[in-house]
């Protein structure tokens, strides 16, 4: 079958880029794309427009297409500690693609940090008591949101349906948006979605006794992200194994940090720690010596 390009388009470009890589069954590394449409975000989801690329499998030396593989997805590569050691000050690596690159970082910022991030996940306070919320308080708490959600949305000009669910068991306001375009309610990689479950935190446990936590969703997009990053850390490790060179991921929220590093916390050949100051932090992955 002739290596023909394929049309990919989705509402980032690395969406696009890892959408072509697990299209295609290649490593980014492996990929050839043309950008049609650098796309644009818009302004809180309105007037966006999706990036597209024209994608195929890069073809070697000799002319034919390079071997199939793990989707890797948006990661960049690095030298491990001991050839920072012995080259630090070099010229970083060119660019591959746009999209991937190799860097130089001062030895001190190799400080290894636990395995999981000590800053707590978004809306939780885990010093707080659990109190045992009686039927009238839930009804408040279900109220209170729904007074915040609907005019915001009314105002956004969007039609959205709100389904409240309550976890006695660990105080969990579970809010689930139903409707058309729920990738504006998203935003990228979710931002848009966890500002909104801060909101609604805040609004909720105003004048609260305890603490209420609260979880937005929608198109059950926490649970595909999920999936989408423990996917992303085994695909990198496979790649850490292979090369012995340290991978940097793309800068994630603590919550994602963590999901990584829960995932290969039992790998006996790989390691990982968290570099750099939110919002750019991000979970390094590298050989264990």
């Amino acid at each position: 079958m002739a290596n023909e390009y394929i049309e990919i388009s989705e509402r980032t470009l690395d969406d696009c880029i890892t959408t072509a890589c697990r299209k295609l069954s290649i490593t980014s590394d492996n990929l050839d794309y043309e950008v049609v449409d650098q796309g644009s975000l818009g302004f809180m989801g309105f007037n966006s427009r999706n990036a597209v690329i024209r994608a195929k499998v890069k073809e070697n030396e000799h002319g034919s297409a390079a071997a199939g593989g793990d989707v890797l997805g948006n990661v960049h590569e690095e030298k491990t500690q001991e050839e920072y050691e012995s080259s630090y000050g070099s010229k970083s690596g060119a660019r591959r693609n746009g999209y991937g690159s190799s860097y130089n970082r001062p030895k001190k910022d190799f400080t290894q940090t636990s395995i999981y991030d000590q800053e707590p996940a978004p809306s939780r306070k885990p010093e707080e008591p659990k109190i045992d919320y009686t039927d009238e308080q839930i009804a408040q708490f279900k109220e209170k949101a729904d007074n915040f959600l609907k005019p915001m949305f009314g105002a956004m000009g969007m039609d959205v349906e709100i389904t409240y669910d309550f976890d006695r068991e660990t105080n969990i306001l579970n809010i689930d948006f139903e409707g058309d375009d729920m990738g504006i309610l998203i935003g990228k990689r979710g931002q848009t979605l966890d500002s909104i479950q801060y909101l609604v935190s805040l609004v909720v446990n105003k004048g609260v006794e305890g603490y209420v936590h609260v979880k937005t969703d929608t198109e059950d997009y926490r649970a595909r992200r999920r999936k989408t990053l423990e996917n992303l850390a085994k695909n990198i490790a496979f790649k850490v194994k292979k090369t012995r060179k340290a991978q940097a991921l793309e800068p994630m929220n603590p919550y994602e940090r963590r999901i990584i590093h829960s995932v290969l916390q039992g790998d006996r050949y790989v390691t990982t720690y968290s570099e750099g100051e939110d919002p750019y932090r991000k979970v390094v992955i590298a050989p264990k010596r």
